[in-house]
């Protein structure tokens, strides 16, 4: 969130965007929500970035918040980092502990685990039913340093058998390992079985109205689908930053130049592409969040227009595209851009209604880059440093570099095939 004059004042995250945004402009907060009610009036502009797990968006958040302190920002200021659990297999007889860094001593390190009482809470539950019984003392002991005998008397865990004892020698070297060896398969993501029999217990428990156990059994859930999130680990550059908050601000200006009831995260960009009347093609790109989604650009040869006539082919190729999609069951984009005017937008706007399908529409003509929308009989003129205008320009361009490489390629295809039939045997 930034100020009038851009700096950023806090930065949070959240599951549903729109849900935490407006909680800070609900008037009916209750007084006990002092900060949100200082905060609200200084907010100008909100950018966002889409993270892949509730992981990744808590390690990002860490890492911004220590980046830019922001002012309404009380935690996540220190130094201290989010904790790993460690197996030490280094030792003889290795254990598992939380640790807040990582060193090379042979052992693994899995996180790091924002969230940290589950995480503890489910290794406390694995010891205690013996799932994977190692130690839990700190001695420094192996099989060339035997732990002193009153030191082992003294332990409470060897009394209690709730420990191997490795260091008494009631577990050999070998099974003591193997244990050591499921934790670390454990934390490699190797525990569906342990999930389904933590889900089966917890039914049970709560069908014996033991509620405390199947809270417990809960959180243990919990934490193993913490684990099996996967975060991407990858350096942030700034450059990187600054491309996704650019294309959060343009996204949200569009949302409000073109008066769309939704911010146009999913945006896709038709253009038509031909010579002279001949190879005549569609071209199809995406973008999301305000960059380009090269994984969903699509191309089109078009079969049922023969010669110029680019209203009918844009009529064609749109609806082919969502024709596909409707019958797939697959999400529509949140807006559909067609290059050029009215001609081509009234096309495109057929080819929606022909397959009862309901898109936000907008044309961008090349000529003074005029926005036309469907019903609106003024086209809409949006200011050169506008970041809608510059988003819009970039899908026409890309739409545009993109039809034009394929239909190169059927040119040169068409001409290798004819030198090939006028060769001589």
């Amino acid at each position: 969130m930034r100020d009038a004059g851009g700096e950023i004042i806090y930065i949070g995250k959240a599951n549903n965007l729109a849900k935490r945004v407006a909680h800070y402009f609900n008037p009916s907060r209750g007084p006990a929500a002092m900060k949100t009610s200082i905060l609200a009036p200084l907010i100008r502009k909100i950018d966002y970035i889409p993270c892949a797990s509730e992981r990744e968006a808590l390690l990002l958040e860490r890492k911004l918040v220590r980046q830019y302190r922001p002012f309404f920002n009380v935690s996540l200021k220190d130094d201290k980092s989010y904790p790993y659990v460690k197996v030490s297999l280094g030792e003889d007889f290795p254990r598992v502990f939380l640790t807040r860094s990582k060193t090379a001593d042979g052992g693994y390190s899995f996180g790091p685990f924002p969230k940290v009482a589950p995480v503890r809470a489910l290794l406390t539950y694995l010891w205690r039913h013996r799932y994977f019984p190692l130690r839990p003392c700190r001695w420094d002991f192996g099989l060339e340093r035997p732990l002193d005998p009153k030191k082992i008397n003294s332990c409470i865990y060897y009394h209690t058998g709730e420990c191997p004892a490795p260091c008494a020698g009631l577990i050999t070297l070998e099974d003591y390992r193997a244990y050591a060896q499921r934790m670390v398969l454990f934390f490699q993501g190797r525990y569906v079985e342990l999930q389904e029999t933590f889900q089966a217990e917890m039914k049970s428990a709560s069908a014996r109205l033991d509620y405390e156990r199947a809270a417990q059994l809960r959180d243990n859930i919990q934490a193993l689908s913490q684990m099996g999130q996967r975060v991407r680990v990858q350096a942030i550059r700034m450059e990187d930053l600054s491309g996704a908050l650019a294309g959060s601000q343009s996204v949200t200006d569009l949302q409000q130049a073109l008066a769309l009831s939704t911010p146009p995260f999913h945006i896709e960009c038709f253009d038509i592409s031909h010579f002279q009347g001949r190879q005549t093609v569609g071209s199809m790109v995406c973008f999301q969040g305000g960059q380009p989604h090269k994984q969903h650009y699509r191309k089109f040869k078009v079969r049922e227009v023969a010669g110029i006539d680019d209203f009918k082919a844009m009529r064609e190729v749109v609806g082919r595209r969502y024709r596909r999609l409707k019958q797939d069951n697959e999400a529509l984009p949140d807006l559909v851009l067609i290059d050029g005017g009215k001609g081509q937008l009234g096309a495109a706007l057929d080819a929606l209604r022909e397959i009862k399908v309901k898109i936000p529409l907008a044309a961008l003509a090349k000529r003074v880059e005029e926005v036309f929308l469907p019903g609106r009989a003024e086209s809409i003129l949006l200011e050169p440093s506008r970041p809608a205008l510059r988003l819009l320009q970039h899908l026409r361009n890309e739409a545009h570099r993109f039809g034009v490489s394929y239909h190169r390629l059927l040119r040169d295809k068409e001409l290798l095939s004819s030198r090939s039939a006028d060769s001589p045997p």
